[in-house]
């Protein structure tokens, strides 16, 4: 039996920030999480201890939006660019994401999916929980970055094909629901247990609001992408927020949304309502440069990407610099550790993930008082270390 305590931390648990504790870790399972040290610890029995000195332990963050990272591009079309996502992703505090397309032909995409699935199950770093479908049945009007040249008009034949070749991993799909067939697309998504997610989309208020009461839950990075907000026209956002069951995805690199507008989202929505992501293209990681992203010439400059023509093209902030940057803007600690981990997870029906508690599985990382990765587990594993530890 593989046993570890880890013991000589703050655990952000279901309800609170625990001061000071230990886990359990069994096979890769949490079993015990107590307040103050282990009552006993005999090595002798094979059990592992790992101090952490004093720092927080929160449960493996869960990034249900990311493109790339380390100067790979997950529609590159190569299992190594999954794999460095992986990695990239477990040196954040990542232990599992949803790899993300952008829109493109019908091949690319079906190649991204298999290179996915090849991957899946032998991954280095974080684990991958499914495919997010970011396209191609966008509006123009709001393309954003997304390649004009392949958005399209929603086609269910053409769908049924993308999610039988993913074979159970298609988990979210991002649509313009406005669209001409968008709204069957939205309830036959639905009726399949897939997350449907509204963005780069033009839809009025009364729009959005017939796509979520035909089974629509989710928004792909709130505000960018979509209508704004007028008081005589409200829009998608608008009606997102008169939905209790919609949750928000939010981009918190202090660029794609200011912190008004991170605080309002938490205080309508709550840490339940809100998912961190990072929205992430190859350049996270790497910094300043030139990189080509969805068919474009993107420019990073002081960590933002841009098109030519100034348009926000992703992001470059990681799963814990998002955490980080969320604290800062006034959330409570333990609702923006939430919003990086138990909320993604409950959106994604991930019942074992998100949390520490008896029963979960073993993903957590551990972060020092500037939200620097210490070390990341995954199902009991270390799979990133960093030199600090």
């Amino acid at each position: 039996m593989n046993r570890r305590w880890i013991t000589n931390v703050r655990i952000a648990t279901e309800s609170a920030i625990l001061e000071r504790g230990s886990v359990l870790i069994e096979d890769g399972h949490i079993v015990s999480v107590a307040e103050g040290q282990p009552d006993s610890f005999h090595g002798a029995d094979g059990t592992e201890l790992t101090d952490g000195n004093g720092l927080l332990l929160i449960p493996g963050m869960i990034d249900v939006h990311i493109h790339g990272a380390s100067g790979y591009d997950m529609m590159d079309g190569t299992k190594r660019s999954v794999e460095a996502v992986s990695s990239a992703c477990a040196a954040a505090g990542c232990t599992s994401f949803l790899a993300t397309s952008v829109s493109s032909s019908l091949e690319d995409l079906l190649s991204m999916i298999g290179k996915v699935k090849e991957a899946a199950g032998h991954e280095p770093g974080a684990r991958i929980v499914g495919i997010h479908a970011e396209g191609p049945y966008l509006n123009v009007k709001r393309k954003g970055m997304q390649n004009e040249a392949f958005l399209r008009h929603p086609d269910m034949a053409e769908m049924e094909r993308i999610i039988g070749h993913a074979d159970g991993l298609m988990k979210m799909v991002t649509v313009a629901p406005e669209l001409p067939g968008g709204m069957e697309m939205v309830e036959e998504l639905h009726r399949r247990g897939i997350v449907v997610a509204l963005a780069h989309s033009d839809a009025t208020y009364d729009e959005a609001s017939e796509a979520f009461r035909r089974g629509a839950s989710h928004v792909t990075h709130c505000f960018n992408g979509m209508r704004p907000i007028h008081h005589r026209d409200p829009g998608l956002v608008a009606a997102a927020f008169d939905q209790p069951h919609v949750s928000l995805q939010a981009i918190v690199d202090n660029v794609h949304l200011h912190p008004a507008v991170v605080r309002l989202m938490h205080r309508v929505k709550g840490a339940e309502g809100v998912v961190l992501i990072t929205d992430a293209l190859q350049a996270m990681g790497l910094g300043d440069g030139t990189y080509t992203f969805g068919g474009h010439e993107v420019t990073v400059a002081g960590g933002v990407a841009t098109l030519q023509d100034g348009t926000l093209a992703s992001s470059t902030v990681t799963m814990n610099e998002a955490l980080r940057n969320t604290v800062q803007l006034g959330i409570p600690l333990h609702d923006a550790v939430a919003m990086a981990s138990r909320t993604p997870a409950v959106i994604l029906g991930l019942t074992r993930k998100g949390i520490i508690a008896p029963g979960a599985d073993a993903d957590l990382a551990l972060l020092d008082e500037q939200f620097g990765v210490v070390w990341t587990m995954v199902g009991g594993r270390f799979v990133y270390e960093s030199g600090a530890r």
